[in-house]
């Protein structure tokens, strides 16, 4: 019997195409056409049969808290789930939707957060390696299958018969009976079927299932031509000669990339999705510097296949659009009503705030770049963006007396790892870790560690995913597999992912201070997914507002300078020496150097967000004045300064294209909270169990089931306050640009 719509569909489409086909041949009567086809049908029946019975997304995993059995997935096996799980759920919705019995918060509410584990199981795995491992096959499942999910996502929350459920409960809730998690909860089902338009009427619902495709459409394409591009803007070095600065491992593996890339005896230079490249700070050689930063610049806005103008340009008008329909001025208020920001004009104040000192600061660091060019070059010449960071290295090693040289022999990726991240977890939550090589990994560089509550039962499950490679997106990341729920009975499945270059077969992996800290960080992310502890799904681990998800994240950052856990971690690779005291003293006093250019770039990316999601319908650019509003933008936010490019230009921004819309703000957002959660651990004894176990209860394992503000008041007591984060970052008040203080 055959169980799928889908198939049984598809198999009757089969059979009428075949015998139309049989019938039209001369040689053969309707009754042997129909047969023969009828045969053909049942030979691909039975091979949809058994497809059925071996694709693994059909049955929950046997592993350790469901973990995705990553060695029987094929590619082949997500479309199929995909479409069942899709039925699956429309049928679950439908039962609902349909129940004569007057509506319960049991009946409905609980149904819905019950409801699509199928389609979860699949699309957890398969939007995960799309990030992590793509190929050619996945990145064309994404294609057709994004608009598809879209519109099963409008087939459920524009059901007027389910949304009348809902509404009805929320009209009754004050005589529910429910907890504040259940009626958080059913408040939250009610405000998210409205801005998906189920109080629009039937032509207004039309345009927006079209709207919805569209933009999922152009989003796949934008993510995958900067993915593309990243991998084919590489740019090619004749010589080892022109490679002075990098060290004998980065020019070897330049060499390696050239020859994989035909071009045998030179040498390619890779990008990472940033504007600023990281071999920036070591090429002695101005011109392959300048080189490699115009080809980083220019991603995604030139006339080629992977230009992105268009689409930028597409998306920004058709999220205004809807913004309108759904009855807000535009996307950006859209989107902050559910932030903690809320409006505007409360982000516009934050970053109008920080702009103007952390612009003042970056010149004043550029005013001592230009000094050292003009003191130490013979050929005098202007800074520009792809000198900063050759020159903020030399200097750092000057003022500081260090480089970064010298430090990474003592920051080697396993101890880090081990003796730094995990202790660092040890020491604060009392969790242990044990890594299981048995259990099966998508690619061989991903391990696995199963991860032990202070009970000695299994908390969760951890991947790391650290390296780079061409078929992974870019940045670092955390995400769940398998959230935590006690209605669903479901424990942890979390991974980081990091993009550090991989070394040579042989070579131990070094790491830069900045490549710890965001170990570090994403792990902070991996134990708001572990230590989560509610009942609904929808509340689970990191489902908190965008720009509160960060802030735990950048809590766990200051383990990772610490001096118990530095000095537990920071041993040289080859002696075991622990790191000089007085390098260590140096290698902090140095954290904030720089930092108006960090800031800057920064920020910059994140006013552009805000310009573009802020316009009205009628005022998004056309895709050939993209970058001329990018500029116009930066320069009356007073934030433009030519040696410090923003983070990421608009063509390969692809935080806005995503999830981050009109919400890249967030990170410094929650950094103003972090900061603040740092300082009451300092002046409540640092790291201690007694900290650790406080921030875990009010804060860590709540999720979303309570007000996010209200849980970081929760933790520290008091509203944030700004001044800790200016203190943190160095931004001291630069004449002429005012202070910033006071509350957010």
């Amino acid at each position: 019997m055959i169980r799928n719509r889908l198939l049984r569909t598809t198999l009757l489409s089969l059979f009428l195409s075949l015998l139309l086909a049989a019938c039209g041949d001369a040689e053969r009567t309707p009754s042997e056409a129909a047969q023969e086809a009828v045969a053909e049908v049942e030979e691909t029946a039975e091979a949809a049969s058994e497809a059925t019975e071996e694709n693994p997304f059909f049955s929950v995993s046997t592993l350790p808290n469901q973990m995705p059995p990553f060695g029987r997935i094929e590619d082949e096996h997500f479309v199929p789930a995909m479409e069942r799980g899709m039925a699956e759920q429309l049928d679950e919705v439908e039962t609902i939707a349909s129940n004569p019995e007057p509506p319960t918060f049991e009946n409905t509410i609980v149904a819905m957060e019950r409801s699509g584990r199928l389609l979860d199981r699949v699309t957890a795995v398969f939007f995960n390696l799309v990030g992590a491992d793509t190929n050619d096959a996945r990145q064309e499942i994404q294609r057709e299958m994004s608009p598809r999910l879209s519109a099963h996502s409008d087939a459920i929350r524009l059901n007027p018969e389910l949304f009348a459920r809902i509404e009805a409960l929320h009209q009754q809730r004050d005589a529910l009976e429910l907890n504040p998690r259940q009626m958080r909860l059913l408040e939250q089902y009610r405000r998210d079927f409205v801005r998906a338009g189920a109080t629009l009427d039937e032509d207004q619902k039309k345009r927006l299932r079209e709207i919805n495709g569209q933009l999922a459409r152009l989003g796949t394409e934008f993510s995958q031509n900067v993915l593309k591009e990243v991998n084919d803007s590489a740019i090619v070095v004749e010589s080892a000669a022109e490679l002075e600065g990098l060290s004998e491992g980065q020019i070897q593996s330049a060499a390696d990339e050239a020859a994989e890339r035909g071009h045998e005896g030179k040498y390619v230079l890779t990008l990472m999705n940033y504007s600023s490249q990281p071999q920036l700070t070591a090429l002695a050689n101005r011109d392959v510097r300048q080189r490699l930063m115009e080809a980083s610049l220019a991603r995604g806005s030139r006339a080629n296949e992977f230009d992105n103008r268009e689409i930028v340009s597409r998306v920004l008008r058709l999220r205004a659009e809807k913004a309108v329909m759904l009855g807000y001025e535009t996307h950006a208020d859209f989107v902050l009503e559910e932030r903690t920001a809320k409006t505007v004009d409360a982000v516009d104040e934050m970053l109008g705030q920080l702009a103007p000192v952390s612009v003042a600061n970056a010149r004043k660091e550029g005013e001592a770049l230009q000094a050292m060019i003009d003191e130490t070059e013979q050929a005098q010449f202007e800074l520009r963006s792809w000198d900063w960071p050759f020159y903020a290295e030399k200097v750092r090693q000057r003022e500081y007396d260090f480089d970064e040289s010298e430090i990474k022999p003592y920051f080697e990726l396993e101890s880090v790892l081990v003796n730094g991240v995990f202790h660092a977890a040890e020491q604060v939550y009392g969790i242990t870790f044990e890594e299981r090589p048995d259990l099966p990994v998508y690619h061989p560089d991903v391990r696995v560690w199963e991860v032990f509550d202070t009970d000695g039962e299994r908390l969760a499950i951890f991947l790391g995913d650290f390296y780079a490679r061409a078929s992974k997106r870019g940045g670092a990341w955390m995400n769940a597999y398998v959230s935590q729920s006690g209605l669903l009975g479901t424990a942890p499945v979390v991974a980081n992912h990091q993009n550090i270059p991989k070394p040579p077969e042989g070579e131990p992996t070094l790491m830069t201070l900045d490549e710890v800290t965001t170990m570090f960080h994403e792990f902070g992310h991996a134990l708001h997914g572990m230590f989560s502890s509610v009942e609904y799904p929808s509340f689970s681990g990191t489902s908190v507002p965008r720009d509160f998800v960060e802030y735990p994240s950048q809590v766990n950052e200051l383990w990772a300078t610490w001096p118990s856990i530095l000095e537990n971690y920071a041993r040289h690779h080859e002696t075991g020496e622990r790191i000089p005291q007085e390098l260590l003293d140096r290698v902090l006093e140095a954290e904030k150097f720089n930092e108006g250019y960090r800031t800057t770039e920064y920020l910059a990316a994140s006013i552009l967000d805000m310009c573009y999601h802020t316009l009205p319908a009628g005022e998004i650019p056309a895709s050939d004045d993209i970058l001329a509003f990018e500029a116009a933008c930066l320069e009356q936010a007073g934030i433009a300064y030519d040696p410090v490019p923003t983070r990421y230009r608009t063509t390969y921004f692809s935080h806005i294209m995503g999830g981050y819309s009109a919400g890249y703000y967030s990170y410094i957002w929650s950094e103003v909270l972090d900061a603040d959660s740092v300082k009451w651990f300092k002046e409540n004894g640092g790291l201690s169990r007694a900290n650790g176990n406080h921030f875990r209860e009010t804060l860590l394992s709540k999720g979303g089931s309570k007000e996010a503000m209200q849980l970081f008041r929760d933790f520290a007591g008091r509203e944030p306050d700004i001044q800790a984060l200016l203190e943190r970052r160095g931004l001291a008040p630069v004449e002429g640009t005012g202070e910033a203080t006071g509350p957010m």
